[in-house]
């Protein structure tokens, strides 16, 4: 355990630096305003003495009037330090929670994608919102509370001994005992908020993936499976928050029991010591009030703790997202290419998701510039995987890939992503306007040259049919086809007008008399540039100037349309099966 938190802290050090000074002051703060705290018993104490003198004789009433007023004085400086403490310490939490969030933001764009292959949406968005805010919030409660407990629970049984030895045994003694038992039982928290947070991003993906999911979960008729893969997983997340809130809550009952327990006794002991004339009665007054002041920071200190159990739970799924392998670091690298020809190689080129399974292999093929490439195949063939390496997504194991003759290992990931416009099945569009969506990133895009791209792709009458043309955001309330939505990316990437184009399935949601449209605006608008598309309809590459043909992760066919049927082989094949039926209506 202590080697946990241990590293725990030691991860934590880049995040809390220039956290030193204002905390030092915050305990500094809460140390001062529990002294004040802990020296008030005693004036009251003078102030009892002087009044139990005063029944039986005369009342000073001058000096009890100033006591007053000093501890009038003490009590007000006491808070407002409290109130300044706290202010510091909530600042540097939420300046320290800031500080994760930001990293969290920067770690997302420098994880490799592998890293979202194996771990679920959910499960990310988990730590970046539930366990950030978990550690926050914990910390928030917990922090200031801890500092101000430690430091009034030091200073009450310092003057319980200065006071009286023996009362201060009775109340350290009595509550000892329970305050063993809650720590036994705080040992196990950690394992139920550990859990808890687990479980808490497991339902969140779950959810994310069933949302996004749902249409084919109801044409499948799963929603019962489905509901019952969501009650157990209910269930899981509500045992651990049971267990976890049970030990919370548990808390503050034992530590009050126990401080009452401790009250009683002083009672007992004190009546016994003043019956005997050991003691006065200001004695036994004062006393009252530093089992409460010394019992209070224990019952905090047990919340304290819990939260903190809660907050280490959260903030070690956090830091492990935080420790996740990095992309290799380029800032040594300078730019490669000033003007792109657009001359692609690919030479033995090895490459697995893992490595004990290569599914690459032995990839040699090039393109020349201008050249429109097709790479066709079964699924699973590496078609996808070929262009996620191309782009540099991915490290290949062995091999070369160059553009211009440049070895993209020595370009920046950024200056290859500079090279490319990409459009992939999957469409992506973001909450805003049309417009910002198709200039997306992109400096000095002319009005002229939006309309061009719009139109080219054939979506400019459908955007002038909206409420705001080019102007309407893109939220909830605006209905977009999968095939409009797929206009709007072609658009975006054709006003890129970067030298290199990648269409991964680009045209599959679009209907075949727009997949025509498209197709006709991409050959005239790709010249000169070389371009490599994915597709199923083998249609739509009839006119590439080299089609690759995979399987299994090899090239087994390259050349043209005409040349590929010649040969009668495997592309033969798969483009007849395409056409059979067409074929047959035509016989």
């Amino acid at each position: 355990m202590a080697t946990k938190k241990s590293n725990l802290l030691t991860q934590l050090t880049p995040h809390i630096k220039g956290f030193k000074f204002p905390f030092v002051i915050a305990v500094l703060g809460a140390v001062i305003a529990n002294i004040i705290t802990v020296y008030g018993p005693q004036q009251i104490s003078k102030i009892t003495n002087l009044i139990t003198e005063g029944i039986m004789g005369v009342m000073d009433i001058e000096m009890i009037g100033r006591l007053s007023l000093f501890m009038a004085i003490l009590y007000i400086t006491s808070a407002v330090i409290n109130y300044l403490q706290a202010f510091i310490l909530n600042t540097i939490v939420q300046r320290f929670s800031r500080r994760l969030r930001s990293a969290i933001a920067h770690k997302i764009n420098r994880v490799p994608l592998s890293y979202f292959d194996s771990h679920s949406q959910g499960d990310t968005l988990s730590r970046v919102t539930n366990d950030v805010d978990t550690a926050s919030q914990s910390l928030t409660q917990s922090v200031g509370t801890l500092i101000t407990s430690v430091t009034l629970l030091v200073g009450a049984v310092a003057m319980m001994f200065v006071t009286n030895h023996l009362l201060a045994l009775t109340a350290i003694v009595s509550t000892a005992v329970g305050f063993v038992g809650v720590t036994l039982i705080m040992g196990r928290a950690r394992g139920f908020f550990k859990a808890q947070q687990a479980n808490l991003a497991a339902i969140n993906g779950y959810v994310e993936e069933s949302y996004t999911g749902h249409n084919v979960i109801t044409s499948y008729n799963a929603i019962e499976e489905n509901l019952a893969r969501f009650a157990t997983l209910n269930s899981n997340l509500y045992q651990s928050m049971w267990k976890s809130q049970f030990i919370s809550g548990i808390m503050m009952p034992m530590m009050m029991f126990i401080g009452n327990f401790s009250y009683v006794m002083v009672c007992v002991i004190g009546s016994v010591l003043l019956i005997n004339g050991h003691i006065s009665m200001g004695v036994i007054v004062a006393f009252m009030m530093y089992v409460r002041i010394f019992s209070q920071p224990l019952q905090q200190l047990s919340q304290a703790l819990t939260q903190l159990q809660a907050a280490s739970a959260a903030m070690e799924r956090v830091l492990e997202f935080l420790n996740e392998e990095e992309l290799e670091d380029e800032s040594s690298k300078i730019r490669q290419l000033k003007e792109v020809k657009g001359r692609v190689t690919f030479e033995k080129v090895f490459f697995g998701y893992n490595s004990d399974k290569t599914i690459i292999h032995d990839f040699s093929a090039q393109a020349k510039p201008g050249q429109k490439v097709a790479i066709v195949g079964p699924t699973g063939a590496g078609k996808t995987t070929i262009v996620n390496l191309l782009m540099k997504f991915y490290e290949i194991d062995s091999g070369r890939i160059a553009i211009d003759g440049v070895d993209i290992k020595d370009m920046t990931r950024s200056e290859v992503h500079d090279q490319f416009s990409m459009v992939l099945q999957d469409t992506w569009l973001f909450e805003g306007t049309i417009r910002d969506n198709l200039v997306y990133n992109q400096k000095n895009i002319s009005e002229e040259q939006v309309l061009s791209a719009t139109k080219a792709v054939g979506v400019h009458h459908f955007i002038m049919t909206l409420p705001e043309g080019y102007d309407t955001v893109l939220d909830d309330t605006v209905t977009l086809s999968v095939g409009q939505r797929q206009l709007l990316t072609i658009a975006r990437a054709l006003l890129k007008d970067a030298p290199l184009l990648i269409l991964d399935e680009a045209t599959s949601s679009v209907d075949t008399r727009t997949e025509e449209l498209i197709q006709q605006a991409m050959d005239k608008l790709m010249e000169g540039r070389t371009s490599f598309v994915i597709a199923h309809r083998l249609s739509t590459i009839r006119n590439a100037d080299l089609i690759l043909v995979m399987k299994d992760g090899n090239i087994i066919e390259q050349g043209n349309h005409d040349e590929l049927m010649t040969q009668s082989g495997f592309y033969a094949n798969l483009y007849n099966s395409q056409f059979e039926k067409g074929n047959e209506e035509v016989a």
